[in-house]
């Protein structure tokens, strides 16, 4: 039975760190639309490599909701980044 526990305790947390780091990413993505520039943007860029590396690993746990409202989160954000990715990009031009 402890070997049960653990295994949810350790998907659970995994989810979590999901959660956080889908929080971090949302920080990060409304600094960039705050102040677009190139070091907020490539910040933003980095914070979701790290958030989709969390996202994977919470997947691979057990998931369940947390780590649906998680995912849908991350899909908003992602979106938010690349459109701004895009408005920063045609402003160069």
């Amino acid at each position: 039975m402890p070997k049960r526990y653990d295994s949810s305790l350790q998907a659970s947390t995994t989810v979590s760190q999901a959660q956080n780091a889908v929080n971090k990413l949302h920080y990060a993505v409304s600094q960039a639309m705050s102040h677009p520039n190139a070091q907020t943007i490539v910040q933003a860029e980095q914070r979701l490599a790290h958030t989709e590396q969390a996202m994977k690993q919470a997947e691979l746990s057990l998931g369940g909701q947390g780590f649906e409202l998680a995912q849908e989160m991350f899909i908003e954000e992602k979106k938010r980044l690349h459109s701004l990715q895009n408005q920063h990009r045609q402003g160069k031009k």
